[in-house]
């Protein structure tokens, strides 16, 4: 780090509480925090510039990551549950793999077949079969019959809670 980069240390106390302890700059705090992010740099050796604690910046390091984390899980996807797996109503009844349906890029969305038409039959229906490879490398099959879509509905819940 070139010392240009450095030129807001030691961090600027803003003023001190009941308790004496010292409240510091918070832009001072935030640009001393991502200065011990990079490549190279010494946690000890920044808290000693700065006048602080070394154990005292690593909890202000930690909060941060924590804070940021936190953000982060909290933002909305771009395309909700969509992005999770798309669904395809298919006429076969031969297995599907999920995968080769998915769109290339996150932005594309897949291109649905219309709706063939199905006509009922006296026969009992056969139970449907879905193979699904999910982007992590987790692979999911469900087989189950037209009785179970509450079962499949929180099969799916469970799974995006994750």
């Amino acid at each position: 780090m070139t010392p240009d980069e450095l030129d807001f240390l030691p961090l600027k106390v803003t003023h001190i509480d009941e308790g004496g302890r010292r409240c510091f700059d918070p832009d001072g705090k935030r640009r001393l925090i991502e200065a011990c992010g990079k490549p190279g740099a010494s946690v000890a050796g920044l808290a000693l510039k700065a006048g602080v604690n070394a154990n005292q910046l690593r909890k202000w390091i930690m909060l941060e990551r924590r804070r940021v984390t936190q953000i982060d899980s909290q933002k909305p996807t771009r395309m909700g549950s969509a992005e999770f797996v798309p669904v395809v109503e298919l006429a076969e009844p031969d297995a599907v793999t999920a995968s080769a349906n998915l769109p290339s890029s996150p932005g594309m969305t897949p291109v649905l077949r219309p709706r063939e038409v199905v006509r009922g039959s006296p026969l009992p229906p056969s139970p449907s079969r879905l193979v699904a490879r999910l982007p992590n490398g987790v692979s999911l099959e469900l087989e189950c019959s037209g009785q179970d879509p509450a079962l499949i509905t929180a099969m799916i819940d469970a799974l995006r809670s994750r």
